[in-house]
């Protein structure tokens, strides 16, 4: 897709103006601060419409292989609604020795799915920036991956206003998961990862007072568009 466990997922609005855009030279955007532990992996793919079946059947055979290996903590496989042709894949792993060890398992099928994509598989590994455990009994039929890209010199400040997002989404009614994810070679790109009961719930996040006071407040931080995309799980 251009789709990542639990769960998961993966996305900014710039500010014609903003005091930000003024400063200059922007710094390189750096890596991510090493970190131990649970690795993390965000994957968009793209087929055309003749492809997009075939397509789901080997990301469906692909998540539940993956779930059932050494080291796996979560894989979720994700159809974009409305867009039956992107996908994501949202992966958790205990450690990058447990996510080496997948890769090289997933080769066969990652062989027969590459013939039907538009572009090869847009693979970010991520580090869990603010990962909680989902919702106990929680179902969810709507999917969130969401890439918030900032410009380097607002990354601390967007980090900030990501973790109180996430822990005020928690709260929200429906919740069955809400985590910010950040790639690993760029500290400046991270990924809100949610999972909801229902999209009544998801919306109801939407319009929620803090979900729109820390859209106003990453206005003026964001070095692209704010890509927001809704997914289902692939049957």
């Amino acid at each position: 897709m251009r789709y990542t466990a639990p769960l998961v997922l993966l996305l900014g609005l710039a500010t014609l103006g903003s005091p930000v855009w003024a400063q200059a030279p922007m710094p390189a955007p750096g890596p991510a601060p090493p970190a131990a532990g649970p690795a993390y992996v965000v994957t968009f793919l793209e087929t055309g419409a003749p492809s997009a079946a075939k397509a789901a059947a080997q990301l469906h055979k692909l998540a539940a292989a993956s779930r059932g290996e050494d080291g796996n903590v979560g894989f979720v496989a994700l159809r974009e609604s409305g867009r039956p042709g992107r996908f994501a894949l949202i992966e958790a792993w205990r450690d990058k020795a447990a996510l080496s060890a997948h890769d090289a398992a997933a080769k066969a099928i990652d062989a027969k799915l590459r013939p039907l994509l538009v572009s090869p598989p847009d693979r970010r590994p991520c580090v869990g920036l603010d990962v909680a455990a989902p919702a106990a009994g929680a179902a969810a039929s709507v999917y969130v991956v969401t890439h918030v890209d900032v410009i380097p010199p607002a990354k601390d400040e967007a980090i900030g206003l990501v973790k109180q997002l996430a822990a005020d989404s928690r709260k929200d009614s429906g919740v069955g998961r809400f985590d910010v994810l950040q790639q690993a070679s760029r500290a400046n790109h991270l990924f809100l990862v949610e999972a909801w009961r229902d999209r009544t719930a998801r919306d109801s996040h939407v319009m929620a007072d803090h979900s729109r006071a820390f859209r106003a407040k990453l206005l003026p931080l964001q070095g692209a568009l704010y890509d927001e995309r809704v997914y289902e799980s692939v049957r």
